[in-house]
């Protein structure tokens, strides 16, 4: 089974301010591309157009999976997700209220998900023990760090052939955001997942990345085809690493 993201001259915005310009990508099967730009520079938007909470202008979304290609083009989140996609939302976005296990029940309103909860919920608690003892425990109640591990687990849930993870680091300590990185590039290893990861800390995004994309003011400024492409780049030098031309 094998799956490929593919975003060609994609222009988007809200209302009249224009965010993506012309902004194309590529994410291959069992990849773990990473998506690297400031804060304001359309990441958090080109994630949602993917995932079809955003309508782009223009330009073209499809995910091939198993030969089949699917337009994403004018889904809905609900159809996107039942297409094998999703998503870690920056700054979490769970329900306080609720407990760890509701909290994951509630990622897998899939169908092919429900089917699988039991065994989806298992792995999460395999993944992310602390979860299995907090199990009770409101979800607004935890650390940073257990609530981001929450996250996580919760777009796990609905059995994705695809994550997208908008921000991981937002919010974490250092040793924190080190430990969710490494968790990401586990489950990427161990599990066979396609990974798009959009991350403003350079320095642990290019840890686990295969490859990938720089976007400067709504437009791809660089395409690095490896880890080592994207570090000796001058653009990456100069904006992410500190280095003077």
């Amino acid at each position: 089974m094998a799956i490929e993201l593919n975003v060609e001259e994609l222009e988007a915005g809200y209302g009249t301010v224009r965010v993506l310009h012309g902004v194309s990508l590529n994410v291959r099967d069992s990849e773990t591309v990473a998506l690297l730009g400031t804060n304001g520079n359309g990441k958090s938007t080109l994630l949602k157009c993917i995932m079809g909470i955003v309508r782009p202008e223009s330009g073209r979304i499809d995910v091939e999976i198993d030969g089949e290609k699917i337009d994403l083009i004018g889904l809905g989140p609900r159809e996107v997700v039942e297409r094998g996609i999703g998503m870690v939302p920056e700054g979490r976005r769970l329900f306080p209220r609720l407990t760890v296990e509701e909290n994951l029940h509630l990622g897998a309103f899939r169908n092919a998900a429900r089917a699988k909860l039991s065994d989806n919920l298992a792995f999460s608690f395999e993944a992310f023990p602390v979860l299995a003892e907090r199990r009770r425990q409101l979800a607004g109640s935890m650390s940073g760090g257990e609530q981001q591990m929450l996250a996580i687990a919760r777009a796990l849930m609905s059995s994705p052939r695809l994550l997208l993870i908008d921000e991981p680091s937002v919010g974490l300590a250092p040793i924190l955001v080190s430990r969710t990185i490494a968790k990401i590039k586990e489950l990427k290893d161990e599990h066979g997942l396609t990974v798009l990861m959009a991350e403003q800390n350079f320095n642990q995004a290019i840890k686990i990345a295969d490859r990938g994309y720089v976007i400067v003011h709504g437009e791809m400024a660089l395409a690095g085809e490896s880890a080592d492409a994207l570090r000796e780049n001058e653009l990456v030098k100069q904006y992410y690493l500190g280095t003077d031309l």
